[in-house]
């Protein structure tokens, strides 16, 4: 950078340039008018204006000698500031740069930590992932055997029957019922109930019409729909006309049986959607019920029994009561007697702190020396106790 006429320009800058081609210029003029000064040799007339304006070129060029001078100290500082500036500009880029480079540093270690813990909870996450898959796999399995054993009749008739016998179980005490119980007619029953009279015992079968219920649910036109009705109900029909000829016997069975379905899904479709089925079995005397409702049936059932063995057993629990009230009256008396004893205990006690009050006032009488009044005490009738001897 240069000062120009009182601004700073480039050495480039065109008026930079401008300047230094004049300042050429007007020395080669003054150096020409010199020599042609000098050829010519005219009369010191004609060489005063020209001597003059020597004078006046000499002095500007004096003048463009000292403005050449500041402008070379003008550059001189200005390359001087020029470096400085640049010296400071290098160093604040080397501290920013430095300031940059640490804090990528810290950015970079705090993403590497945040991308371990983030592989670390990923891979825990897997691993869940993993054992849940497992389980998926195992459960798969379990769904694919269930289905296996649904698909086969006896199977299925297996299952309900496990089922219906884990129910009575957990419901029912063990010597309330029977399990495959044999009737009078050859019929097995899966549970006999043995309910007191009335009603008396009633017998629980299982049926499980899945075959016509997975029918009905996969019907997808309405002729479809209308075949799997009409098995539905026939196999339901079925399944009622056969437990109300079996298992209801008079004078042997409740006037009434239950048939339990092992699954709440074909329950409520059968409620739902069939409540003919329904009335047609209130009107045979079968009762459907599923795991649900039966168990709540059997709780019933159990109030009933509980009832009926309190009724069986209400002698046992008067004598029991009579027992109790007379052992009852004999600690009345017991107590009656122990508090005359503690009377009469109470009495003697009282005796032998009186007679324990004189042996003391005779003993401090000795103990002073008081001589008088020994013959007047042993004149005295000596105390007796209470129940002593005369």
């Amino acid at each position: 950078m240069i000062e120009v006429f009182g601004r700073a320009h480039a050495w480039d800058d065109p008026m930079v340039l401008a300047a230094g081609g004049a300042a050429a210029l007007i020395l080669l003029v003054l150096g020409l008018l010199i020599s042609a000064v000098r050829r010519a040799g005219r009369s010191a007339e004609m060489a005063a204006p020209l001597i003059y304006q020597m004078d006046r070129l000499t002095r500007r060029v004096d003048q463009l000698g000292e403005g050449q001078q500041r402008l070379a100290g003008g550059l001189t500082h200005v390359s001087e500031a020029q470096a400085a500036s640049q010296a400071n500009m290098l160093r604040l880029m080397e501290s920013r740069l430095a300031e940059v480079g640490e804090q990528m540093n810290r950015n970079l270690e705090g993403a590497s930590r945040r991308t371990a813990l983030s592989l670390g909870e990923l891979q825990q996450r897997l691993a869940t992932i993993d054992r849940a898959q497992e389980n998926i796999e195992k459960l798969s399995g379990n769904v694919l055997s269930l289905q296996d054993i649904l698909s086969n009749k006896q199977t299925r008739g297996a299952f309900g029957e496990i089922q219906l016998a884990d129910i009575v179980g957990k419901a029912l005490p063990k010597d309330s019922y029977v399990l495959q119980a044999t009737l009078s007619n050859g019929r097995r029953a899966d549970c006999l109930i043995r309910l007191p009279k009335p009603p008396g015992p009633i017998v629980v079968d299982s049926k499980f019409p899945l075959e016509a219920y997975e029918a009905l649910r996969r019907a997808e036109t309405q002729w479809d729909r209308q075949e799997a009705v009409r098995a539905f109900k026939t196999s339901v029909r079925a399944h009622i006309r056969a437990i109300s000829q079996k298992y209801i016997i008079a004078e042997e069975t409740a006037d009434g049986a239950l048939m339990f379905l092992p699954s709440e899904a074909v329950y409520a479709e059968l409620h739902a959607n069939f409540p003919d089925l329904v009335r047609e079995s209130f009107e045979a005397r079968v009762w459907i019920v599923s795991p649900t409702t039966c168990m709540a049936t059997l709780n019933t059932m159990r109030a009933i029994l509980k009832d009926a063995r309190m009724r069986d057993q209400a002698g046992a629990i008067r004598k029991t009561l009579k027992l109790l009230h007379r052992d009852v009256e004999l600690v009345a008396e017991r107590v009656d007697r122990l508090t005359t004893h503690f009377g009469q205990a109470r009495a003697d006690l009282e005796g032998i702190g009186l007679a324990a009050e004189r042996a003391g006032k005779r003993a401090a009488r000795l103990d002073n020396l008081d001589f008088e009044d020994l013959g007047a005490d042993q004149d005295e009738m000596m105390p007796r106790l209470p129940g002593a001897a005369e």
